[in-house]
Formats: structure tokens, C-alpha cells, sequence
């Protein structure tokens, strides 16, 4: 099969014929039609986080495909089901994290494209109580997004206790914030949709953003004070100077989502401010097997629209050359 394959984390990703892999216990074996690049694929290919994967590895979180092959014992997957292949590829299912419904936390988690072989691949081999049914109305390049950038903001969502006729703001529309935006709308916010590329806030604008603000042209957090101030900020850009302009666009009690994962793992935190004015800082990572299960119910039911291009997969280095130079409005995702 062919899967791109990450040899040195200061090279460029290579497309290689490899084998089709081989079944661990509990796995079944997905046939991938579509797979989405994360920005973490990028970061992963390039070794950018403090835990690096073993090389040489495949990245890809975003799978969607056919399960052709179930390995012995395994009940509640079939052939012929088509799943997603999330970032959470595996978790104990029996830690506190676990059994309280917080997977996500589990400390024994695997990730697909990370420590485990991912889906920039013909095949992939997941665990079968990790995989999620794809509903036969989402299409699978719709699907793609929705399993990682989908799930993520979603959940980002639900955990900032966004309430209806409350003022969201999104910073950073792209892959993960033009799905933010429409979730904060789905709970009933008045959304602020902040970036600095105009197609990017064109977007933001066709999806029904309240508000949008160009931050390369005016103050953001001037902008959003002019409002009344934010409820909630959720950061979805990873420079850090984002992270300092959401928090400082808040409201008192107001809550700052913390998603993106700034390179240099820093941001500066204003006590005085956030203790008088009882801001909140969560950290939010992606979602629960039952949240993407979620996540594909509301687009099956048309309350979301997903903006992606599609690629091919031998594309793959120019892809990334082009989502780190802003040229994506949204996602990319790749044809298998």
C-alpha cells in the first residue's frame, strides 16, 4: 500500500510502498477513502512538540474508510462499516479519566499519527472500540474535518459553558474556527469571528458571524470591548500574542478556551486581571468518541457546513507548504 511516511523530522515527507499492516489484538483494518491534514500533522512531521513520535511513523488523525478486515473476537464492528479514525486512538477504559467519561485524559492514550501509524495511508489498522460509525448522510470528506477539527471545537465549546445570547469569540477562523463559529451559533451566542486574512473572514461571514474583525487592520480587543466585551474566547491561532488579546477582550467572569498548542508552550497570564475580574482559564483538547458521535448527528441533521479542499496524496508537502502559508481558507483533505 502506499503511505506517506515520516523518515526525519527535517525532511520532507515521503510517499512509500509499504506493507499492509498487520492486526495487533483488538484491531480491525480500515480501508481509507479520505483523510484530513491537521495542523498537528504538521507539527508531528516536524518533531515541534516536547514528545516527539518514533520514527519513522505516519501521521494523519482525521480517517474515514471501510472496515475490511475484523481481527478475532472483536464484537459491535463489521465488515463493510464505514468509521472515523480519530486522534484518540486508544485508552485504557478502566482509569478514573476513563470510567468518568474523560477519555481524552486517560495517561495510557495512544494517538492515531502520533505513537500509533495514521491515516495518510490506502490502509490503517485502529482499535475497534475507538473507531466511530460515520452516519451514511455525512459524506466521507465531509466526515474527515469533522473527526478532528470538528470534535475539537466542539468540545470547546461545551466546555466554556457557552450560554444562548451570550458574545463568543473565535480567534483564529480556519479549519477548526469556521466549525467553532457554527457551534457557538448552534448554542445560541452572538459570535465574533477574529483573524487576520479577509477570505478567511468572508468565510466567517457567509457562515453567519454576528460580527467579524480583521485584526491586521484594527485592534481586535478594542473591537470586541466595543461590543460589551466577550462571555467567551476561544484561541485557535498559536501565536502566543492571540492568547494575550483573547483574555484581554473579556468580560468580567468571561472564559478563555485555551485549544492551540503555541510552539513555545508560554503564554503570559495578567493575575490581577483575571483574579478581579474572575476570568477563567480552560484548557480544552479534542473531544470524546461520544462527542464526535455528536459532532456527525448534527451535520447529518444540516446544522453545520464544512469548507475543505480536496488533494491528492503524493501533494502532501506542497499541502503543508500551504496551509503554513495561509494560502487554505479552511481544510484540506486527501483522496485516497
Amino acid at each position: 500500500m502506499r503511505a506517506a511516511m515520516v523518515t526525519r523530522f527535517d525532511g520532507p515527507i515521503e510517499i512509500r510502498d509499504v506493507p499492509v499492516p498487520e492486526l495487533r489484538p483488538g484491531q480491525v483494518l480500515v480501508r481509507v477513502e479520505a483523510s484530513g491534514l491537521c495542523h498537528t500533522d504538521i507539527h508531528a512531521a516536524r518533531g515541534d512538540w516536547p514528545v516527539k513520535p518514533a520514527l519513522p511513523f505516519t501521521p494523519g488523525h482525521e480517517g474515514i474508510g471501510v472496515i475490511e478486515q475484523v481481527g478475532p473476537g472483536i464484537t459491535g464492528r463489521a465488515v463493510g462499516e464505514r468509521v472515523a479514525v480519530p486522534w484518540l486512538g486508544y485508552a485504557c477504559g478502566i482509569c478514573d479519566y476513563c470510567v468518568s467519561g474523560r477519555e481524552t485524559l486517560c495517561e495510557s492514550q495512544l494517538n492515531t499519527g502520533y505513537s500509533l501509524n495514521g491515516c495518510h495511508a490506502d490502509y490503517v489498522a485502529a482499535y475497534a472500540g475507538h473507531v466511530v460509525p460515520v452516519p451514511e448522510a455525512v459524506s466521507s470528506f465531509d466526515a474527515a474535518p469533522l473527526t478532528c477539527a470538528g470534535v475539537t471545537t466542539y468540545k470547546a465549546v461545551k466546555v466554556s459553558g457557552l450560554r444562548p445570547a451570550e458574545r463568543a469569540a473565535i480567534f483564529g477562523i480556519g479549519g477548526l474556527g469556521h466549525l467553532a463559529q457554527q457551534y457557538a451559533q448552534i448554542f445560541g451566542a452572538e459570535t465574533v469571528a477574529v483573524d487576520v486574512t479577509g477570505e478567511k473572514l468572508l468565510l466567517a461571514g457567509e457562515l453567519g458571524a454576528t460580527h467579524v474583525v480583521n485584526a491586521a487592520a484594527e485592534d481586535p480587543v478594542a473591537a470586541i470591548r466595543h461590543l460589551g466585551g466577550a462571555d467567551v474566547a476561544v484561541v485557535l491561532a498559536a501565536d502566543p500574542r492571540v492568547l494575550q488579546q483573547a483574555h484581554a477582550s473579556l468580560r468580567r467572569g468571561g472564559r478563555l478556551v485555551l485549544v492551540s498548542l503555541p510552539r513555545d508552550n508560554a503564554m503570559s497570564l495578567p493575575i490581577f486581571e483575571t483574579v478581579l475580574g474572575g476570568i477563567s482559564v480552560i484548557g480544552s483538547i479534542v473531544g470524546t468518541r461520544a462527542d464526535l458521535a455528536e459532532v456527525f448527528r448534527l451535520h447529518a441533521a444540516g446544522r453545520t457546513t464544512v469548507k475543505y479542499e480536496i488533494r491528492k496524496l503524493d501533494e502532501i508537502n506542497q499541502c503543508v507548504e500551504d496551509v503554513l502559508a495561509g494560502r487554505i481558507p479552511a481544510r484540506l483533505v486527501f483522496e485516497l
